[in-house]
């Protein structure tokens, strides 16, 4: 008898500190979106990379003084995930989350990157951005990498905080992770494409303590890359490189292989984005800087020897959609990293 399954089939609903949400652990095979589509590629889930990029070695001191966000961790039994089982939309059938996650108006203010790369990391400034509840409105502090062919034809994968009150059901600042294929996005485990294998990590916990306008600040550490040998995207979490799970590569249409973009910043989604807008980041301008304006700084790429470099400041560019209402101010600190006040 194996006994993790054993252990899971006893195992009741747990109440747990992942922001007053109840979490079910269930195991790692269990579909948990209701769609089949990674049965086939699943059959064998593979519990960590064959190996971590390697790091650059300078650090940023100013980096060292502001912590972590903490995203609470849950210990399931071995061999089981935690999930978050209350979210108000969990029981809703995937195309109505697309459309209110793809087919609304967006806006969107960052840097964006336009070369070959095999991953990114970053620190993301934490922020409790106003979004209204009921709106389907969104705010994201975010990254985001993508292989796109034309407008519409692309695939992409991103990681961050967002502020999705339609969603959650509340609006915090809660850590979510999300797969895009062409004009559909799905978030977390919606659409059954993301392997999670950590036991201790809940996609969609509760971000906390938050920022403050001109007052403490609080960032995390988000890392994606593809694992050069079976070709898979994973995401790692916090300073410590927590494995969360992967993106088989036999989901991806284009980008099984590299990635011609990346996006840094923040961006919100909704049907009340142009008429009501939601706060972005700090909900303030970029020009008011570091302790007022929310940042993605200390952002590196993944080359295609596996190893993290400063990104060619000439394959920059900012991106802004709505200068009246959203800016983006890129900067270079003293050791070269780049960063971007949103």
């Amino acid at each position: 008898e194996n006994p993790s399954i054993s252990v899971t089939i006893l195992l009741a609903y747990l109440i747990l500190a992942i922001g007053g949400k109840e979490v079910k652990c269930i195991r790692r095979e269990e579909n948990t979106s209701g769609v089949p589509l990674n049965q086939e590629v699943n059959k064998t889930i593979l519990m960590e990379p064959s190996s971590f990029p390697l790091s650059i070695s300078t650090k940023s001191p100013s980096m060292d003084v502001i912590p972590q966000a903490q995203l609470p961790l849950i210990e399931c039994p071995t061999g089981t995930i935690p999930i978050l089982r209350n979210n108000r939309m969990v029981h809703t059938p995937v195309e109505t989350i697309d459309k209110v996650i793809t087919n609304e108006e967006h806006e969107v203010a960052g840097v964006e990157y336009y070369d070959v790369l095999y991953g990114t990391r970053a620190k993301i400034n934490i922020y409790n951005p106003m979004v209204k509840n009921n709106s389907n409105d969104l705010s994201a502090s975010w990254i985001q990498i993508n292989k796109i062919i034309k407008a519409g034809v692309a695939d992409g994968i991103g990681a961050g905080s967002w502020v999705y009150p339609s969603y959650s059901g509340d609006n915090s600042a809660r850590f979510h992770v999300a797969w895009v294929d062409g004009l559909k996005t799905c978030p977390d485990h919606d659409c059954g494409a993301f392997v999670q294998v950590s036991s201790s990590v809940g996609l969609g916990g509760r971000l906390k303590p938050v920022s403050v306008y001109k007052g403490p600040q609080y960032m995390i550490d988000v890392t994606i890359f593809k694992d050069p040998v079976t070709k898979h995207w994973w995401v790692a979490y916090g300073p410590q490189n927590i494995h969360i799970g992967y993106w088989p590569r036999e989901i991806f249409h284009f980008m099984k292989d590299q990635c011609n973009y990346a996006l840094w910043g923040g961006y919100v989604q909704g049907p009340t984005v142009s008429s009501d807008s939601p706060q972005m980041g700090s909900g303030h301008f970029a020009s008011e800087g570091l302790g007022k304006a929310a940042f993605v700084r200390n952002i590196e790429i993944l080359n295609k020897e596996n190893k993290y470099v400063i990104p060619d400041d000439k394959k920059f560019g900012h991106v802004t959609t709505n200068l009246s209402k959203y800016t983006a101010k890129g900067y270079v600190d003293g050791h070269s990293h780049f960063g971007v006040h949103t």
